[in-house]
């Protein structure tokens, strides 16, 4: 039961529907939504706090962890041996898994799967107007569609793959949109990505996926991040 627990609560947060910053159900409160045991909720919460996704305040509760910068907040790392990736060995990896999923998602997306994306999309665009760095939406979108491929396999890739995914946009943000226009234009690259999977065109998806993750790619590599 912990373990259900803990994939709900992950993936909730992985899909964007509990942003950084919020704080989740007392275990009181959860053990009564889950109709389990108090022990059982404290469990999966303290992988979430092992996974580093969420954080005890100390008198005041538990919170989505705001993502951050250093590469000890990134468990996934570790898995890597030490090696810290290049944004391009990122990247390639991004450019094989979200361009088939992608495809996918435009052909099995479902309603809910659509409607999160949407929201992804408007959240977007609501903080490229007030001038923020949309990141934690960027990556939810991503991860979005990664669910709405309904490729068990695909969706367990994404997710394992989320802090590293987490990890590059941090790096490479700071960069990106310290270029005029680079806010709008990657917003651009959204819209297009999810219109092509709204009106169930697989190819497009694909392609505006393909030219996203290019485009990013391309600019790595010019400034050599």
């Amino acid at each position: 039961m912990s373990d259900q627990i803990f994939e709900q609560l992950r993936d909730l947060i992985f899909r964007g529907q509990i942003k950084p910053g919020d704080r989740v159900m007392s275990e009181r409160e959860m053990a009564e939504t889950f109709g389990v045991s108090r022990p059982t909720v404290r469990e999966a919460i303290h992988k979430l706090v092992d996974r580093g996704l969420l954080e005890h305040r100390h008198g005041v509760g538990t919170f989505v962890l705001q993502r951050g910068r250093k590469t000890d907040a990134y468990p996934l790392l570790q898995v890597l041996g030490g090696h810290e990736p290049t944004l391009e060995e990122l990247l390639e990896v991004r450019m094989a898994l979200e361009c088939n999923s992608a495809v996918l998602a435009a052909q099995r997306a479902s309603e809910a799967d659509l409607n999160l994306l949407e929201k992804n999309v408007a959240e977007m665009g609501r903080e490229v107007e007030t001038g923020q760095i949309a990141l934690d939406e960027d990556a939810s979108f991503h991860m979005n569609i990664a669910f709405a491929s309904n490729n068990v396999v695909q969706i367990h890739l994404m997710r394992s793959f989320y802090e590293l995914l987490h990890y590059g946009m941090n790096r490479m943000f700071e960069d990106w949109y310290a270029t005029p226009g680079n806010d709008r234009l990657a917003l651009e690259h959204h819209l297009r990505i999810f219109e092509a999977i709204r009106r169930r065109d697989g190819r497009a998806a694909g392609r505006a996926m393909e030219e996203h993750i290019g485009f990013l790619l391309s600019f790595c590599r010019e400034r050599w991040l």
